[in-house]
């Protein structure tokens, strides 16, 4: 057994499932960044896509059939707080999903094993490459496992709280005044940006946030503002 097949058997025995078809977990844990490398001939982009999707799905199904009594927008903050890219990122840091991650020398070096998005993306793909080699059943039994079990914790922080809203709501009732939000830095390439952003009252400047998109990064902002004001 190469090294290389010993790394897989590792992480399917830490995924709980056992590939019928192994180049699907190949091409979900292989970064863009790879390909330049080696003789690789795809990354996990699409796959990813797919595991969104599926991710989405299962999640969405969970909190239907398991709080018949919320209403769509509680359920709709419960999902967003769940399936967002830190909360992936934290599971695959905690299952040290970095470690499999195949990338460039260069990536390597500059940290990619513990980048938040390549986490987050690396998990979605995994997702992905259950779903296409097990059917539905082989990722709903892994997000029910690592996933689903973190949402009481998210609801007792209140990190499933639209900040955004929140801060808007407490800034017109307190101040009169609605926040606005500026793009002060873009970081990385076209299909991995990290956007920094800060939030504005009026021409005051109040606490800056980053994400993966400019909805993410406008939320950290929001809620760091909300932490520095004390307004909860």
């Amino acid at each position: 057994m190469t090294e290389h097949e010993k790394q897989l058997d590792e992480l399917q025995a830490v995924l709980d499932y056992r590939f019928q078809n192994p180049a699907l977990l190949e091409l979900a844990i292989t970064h863009r960044s790879y390909i330049n490398e080696h003789a690789a001939t795809a990354h996990n982009e699409r796959i990813e896509f797919l595991g969104d999707a599926v991710l989405e799905l299962m999640v969405t199904e969970y909190l239907y059939a398991n709080y018949p009594n919320k209403p769509e927008g509680d359920m709709t903050s419960w999902r967003s707080a769940l399936v967002k890219g830190e909360q992936l990122a934290s599971i695959a840091t905690e299952l040290d999903l970095g470690k499999y991650l195949r990338m460039s020398k260069g990536e390597a070096k500059s940290g990619g094993r513990t980048k938040a998005y390549l986490l987050a993306n690396m998990f979605e793909a995994v997702l992905g490459a259950m779903y296409l080699d097990g059917g539905y059943a082989a990722p709903k039994t892994f997000v029910h496992r690592v996933l689903l079990p973190r949402l009481e914790e998210i609801l007792a922080s209140g990190s499933h709280v639209d900040a955004k809203s929140h801060l808007q709501e407490l800034a017109q009732e307190k101040l009169s005044i609605t926040p606005a939000y500026k793009v002060v830095g873009e970081k990385g390439p076209d299909h991995a940006k990290t956007f920094e952003i800060v939030a504005y009252f009026g021409k005051e400047k109040q606490q800056a946030g980053t994400g993966a998109n400019k909805k993410e990064a406008e939320q950290d902002a929001a809620r760091a503002t909300l932490e520095a004001l004390d307004w909860k």
